[in-house]
């Protein structure tokens, strides 16, 4: 007998002929995720298992939070052959439960003496026999004894969620601009999930944000890096451009040129990483800058396409994302963060893109890109 862990997929299974690519590309990931475990991933007949590890509770918690994992079983891996063997596993699985189950045998193996029913009324009865606490109900069970007979039998009742969605990587990549709110982490997050493996790009502005609030964003991506896999941090020195606007522009316009100028350095950075999309957390009328007439002023300055996945989502059903995914603490951390330092009393809601780019004439746009660039440092979380 031997226990290992089963990792089951979802949405993969709709692949068709593209199948085998987008396992094999879970594959990669859940290896990813299980560095220094001791661990070995392997795959046969449509199952991916992960076995020779020591901590099963360290790589249950790695493997579920890996984007394509629909949920994992802790099993236990047997002969087919000895049916008795199997039964007196089954039994003592279910020794400590109470209340109602069933068997519910899957035979992959057709050459089996024994059909899936037939296995589910004999292994039933044994159990029910040996453990008299239980009760059978086969239409709504609170336990479930799961039987799979492959090459070998596997015997699990434990189903563990996990995150869901798609192998990333798998669906391209993306820059997201993550500052140290609430928002930019979950809208990373729910792009990662759909398969896009994700770059960051953090705007710093030292000295009026602190070195407390460049590593709170550091470990918001470590938070997300979890489930993507890795990803690469550009912290763009942003204080420069940040005091040229305010000297220079109207005040009403400081922040609406800003994002300009965020989303001109994050395009660069998306093409230099390969990048087919930028991510932003907003949301339409949270705050003046995220106004319908604010986004499309922003919006266009680049020629990439900018996914929102925010954009229609309340505070709250944000904040619960957030608690969901463990990074709203470190959101909530009070250190400063560059988009709230500098902030116009009386900021624009209803911008003219003319009299926006109008404003920016002043500055030597060019210039202050290339020297933000220049001075990018680039973490691996």
């Amino acid at each position: 007998m031997k226990e290992l862990l089963l990792v089951r997929y979802g949405e993969i299974f709709l692949k068709g002929l593209n199948r085998p690519y987008f396992i094999r590309a879970l594959i990669r990931k859940i290896r990813y995720a299980l560095r220094g475990t001791g661990s070995n991933v392997w795959v046969h007949d449509g199952r991916i298992f992960v076995e020779g590890f020591e901590d099963l509770e360290l790589v249950i918690d790695r493997v579920t939070r890996v984007f394509g994992v629909h949920s994992v079983c802790p099993a236990v891996e047997m002969p087919k052959e000895d049916f008795d063997a199997l039964c007196r596993q089954a039994i003592s699985m279910m020794a400590d439960m109470k209340g109602t189950f069933k068997v519910n045998a899957r035979r992959s193996d057709k050459r089996y003496p024994m059909n899936s029913p037939q296995i589910n009324m004999e292994m039933g009865g044994r159990i029910l026999e040996a453990n008299p606490q239980l009760k059978v109900n086969v239409h709504d069970p609170e336990h479930v004894l799961n039987v799979e007979i492959r090459d070998q039998a596997y015997l699990y009742v434990k189903v563990i969620p996990a995150v869901g969605g798609m192998p990333v990587g798998t669906n391209g990549n993306a820059t997201l601009l993550l500052s140290g709110g609430i928002d930019s982490p979950v809208a990373g997050w729910m792009i990662a999930k759909r398969g896009v493996q994700i770059n960051a790009v953090h705007f710093h502005s030292y000295p009026y944000t602190s070195e407390q609030a460049k590593e709170k964003v550091l470990d918001l991506a470590r938070k997300l890096s979890y489930s993507c896999c890795g990803i690469k941090v550009h912290i763009v020195p942003f204080t420069e451009i940040q005091l040229q606007i305010r000297d220079h522009c109207p005040e009403e316009y400081t922040t609406l040129i800003m994002r300009r100028f965020m989303m001109r350095i994050a395009e660069k950075i998306a093409e230099q990483t390969g990048s087919g999309a930028l991510i932003t957390g907003e949301s339409i009328g949270q705050v003046a800058s995220q106004t319908m007439e604010a986004l499309e002023t922003t919006n266009s300055v680049v020629s990439m396409p900018v996914f929102r996945p925010l954009i229609g989502f309340d505070k709250s059903e944000i904040i619960d994302i957030a608690k969901k995914i463990d990074t709203y603490e470190l959101s909530s951390l009070p250190y400063e963060d560059c988009c709230t330092i500098f902030t116009p009393k009386h900021p624009a809601t209803r911008p003219k893109k003319d009299k926006v780019a109008e404003a920016e004439q002043k500055l030597e746009g060019e210039t202050l890109i290339a020297a933000a660039l220049a001075g990018v440092e680039v973490v691996q979380v």
